[in-house]
């Protein structure tokens, strides 16, 4: 059970009248809200609104799809005509996008839309704890925006309350501080949540956010080379340590992964320190995607069949560990699975054939309808014949939540303790403070309690590779691979990349349009 709920109010305007957009309809809505007395305006709600505007580009979505199918993590082959949607998706993987790709634009307005929702609190005598939360939301997708296009629009000042002046925009250095400042002005205000309240921004969680923008600080001032200055690993090491001494988080214990990931993870968890809130009959987003883009039509219940991993990701699991897939046994399973004892694998990676969760038979395809359902580790970014609906293993990280019908419960994980372990152990590798011995320690850790042997030595390719299984399809494999000097290889169904521009995305053409002050990225 949640422990703090809030009623949800969409402002429409709010929704539309993104961190970028100087149109017509803005300009519009801006009057009408200046004309409302604003006493009468509740930033409880606006909060919400604020938290709310999350969903739509994490939980697998905008902000998830090009983090994660833009990698060796995760693709959505066209399978015959589904899947196609203009050859959108396979430019992401393949990297051949371009300023018009739908997923450039609609990330970047979702994100924006947020930035924006989370300053709108701050405008209507919000309390210190609330100018906290939204300060965290706009820094967390000010971050995001960084990372995905290498600039960021704001409106503050005049262009907040005057929407025919075109927002700000940061370049890399001075968003960096822009986050940094906010981030350390704002922990004192924030509550002191664990993982029973993940959801809502806590100290920890701005912890966690400029561990990541230290880590990640040279990188995104100079993607082709990035440096790692020993100040800013010893930032990210201290600020871990501190995580640490709040005694709030514990790795969890073997055969508990994924905890983490279930429909009461809100209780369960020993290690989520920031989750999207979802609940039946409240609010929240669409954590359905996480089976839907997967699952096949036949399985229970049925999916889209769409996305899936490939098999060199795959091999990076060893037999035994307990993140690439067992029977998970969890309350809001009712099918016959857990009442009857079958014991399927009903998470992490579906390989093979699979089954019927009623009869406990083999499940068969669709069409036709005599071949088995065996996914195979063989996937192309176009598939036909009888490998249309079978190709490509298919990972599940979020236990289905059968025990209700729409919105399922599952909060959507965007910062947990295991990364920030192995973000502390990447920052003593790379010259922080901190012996080699150290950094194994932290990363053995890990693996003990997955059920894996342990490390003997730890380098940054095999750090890589246990960040690529610790923390597989929750968003963050693009920005791992860019900052390793991986991301522009080949890899399966990829090519290598003839031009580092791909480093980062475009600025999307329809942002160019109406925003003057946005210049497109080299290369575009």
């Amino acid at each position: 059970m949640k422990l703090r709920s809030y009623l949800y109010i969409a402002f429409t305007g709010t929704l539309i009248a993104t961190t970028f957009s100087c149109t017509k309809l803005n300009e519009e809505f801006r009057g009408e809200l200046e004309e409302a007395d604003a006493g009468n305006i509740d930033p409880a709600a606006l909060l919400i609104n604020a938290y709310s505007s999350l969903n739509t580009p994490y939980q697998q979505e905008q902000r998830w799809v090009l983090q994660e199918i833009s990698t060796d993590a995760a693709m959505a082959p066209t399978r015959g005509g589904d899947w196609d949607d203009n050859g959108m998706h396979r430019a992401i993987h393949l990297h051949t996008w371009n300023a018009d790709n739908g997923y450039m634009n609609n990330t970047f307005v979702s994100l924006g839309t947020a930035i924006y929702n989370a300053t709108n609190v701050l405008r209507f005598n919000p309390s210190n704890q609330q100018i906290a939360e939204a300060r965290f939301i706009r820094a967390l997708t000010m971050f995001d925006m960084l990372d995905l296009y290498g600039v960021v629009p704001i409106r503050e000042g005049e262009s907040l309350e005057d929407f025919r002046i075109a927002p700000e925009v940061l370049q890399p250095e001075a968003a960096i501080d822009y986050i940094v400042k906010e981030l350390n002005e704002i922990i004192t205000d924030l509550p002191n949540n664990g993982p029973t309240a993940a959801y809502v921004a806590n100290k920890n969680a701005a912890r966690t956010l400029l561990m990541k923008v230290y880590l990640n600080k040279g990188t995104f001032i100079n993607r082709q080379s990035p440096t790692f200055a020993a100040e800013d690993m010893n930032q990210v090491i201290t600020l871990a340590n501190e995580i640490t001494n709040s005694a709030k988080y514990t790795l969890s214990v073997a055969g508990k992964y994924f905890d983490n990931f279930a429909p009461d993870n809100d209780t369960k968890s020993t290690e989520n320190i920031f989750t999207l809130f979802n609940k039946n009959g409240e609010r929240g987003g669409n954590v359905d995607r996480t089976w839907n883009t997967v699952a096949h039509y036949n399985m229970r219940p049925g999916g889209w069949n769409g996305w899936c991993t490939l098999s060199d990701y795959y091999d990076k699991f060893a037999e035994g560990d307990e993140r690439r897939g067992i029977y998970y046994d969890y309350a809001a399973d009712t099918t016959s699975n857990r009442s009857k004892n079958f014991k399927r694998q009903n998470v992490g990676f579906f390989a093979g054939q699979q089954y019927n969760w009623t009869t406990n038979q083999p499940l068969m395809a669709r069409n036709p309808s005599t071949a088995p359902l065996v996914f195979t580790r063989e996937v192309t970014i176009r598939t036909s014949g009888a490998t249309l609906e079978t190709a490509g293993i298919r990972p599940v990280k979020y236990a289905f939540d059968y025990a209700v019908t729409g919105q399922r419960n599952n909060d959507w994980v965007v910062f947990r303790y295991a990364d920030v372990l192995l973000m502390q152990a990447e920052a003593m590798l790379r010259g922080g403070t901190g012996t080699a011995a150290e950094a194994l320690d932290l990363v053995n850790d890990i693996r003990v309690n997955r059920g894996v042997t342990l490390f003997t030595a730890l380098t940054l390719d095999n750090l890589l590779d246990e960040r690529a299984r610790e923390l597989y399809w929750e968003g963050w494999r693009r920005q791992d691979l860019i900052r390793f000097g991986k991301f522009l290889e080949a890899w399966q169904e990829k090519a290598a990349d003839p031009d580092p521009k791909t480093l980062v995305y475009p600025i999307p053409s329809q942002q160019i349009a109406v925003n003057p002050n946005l210049v497109q990225n080299s290369g575009y």
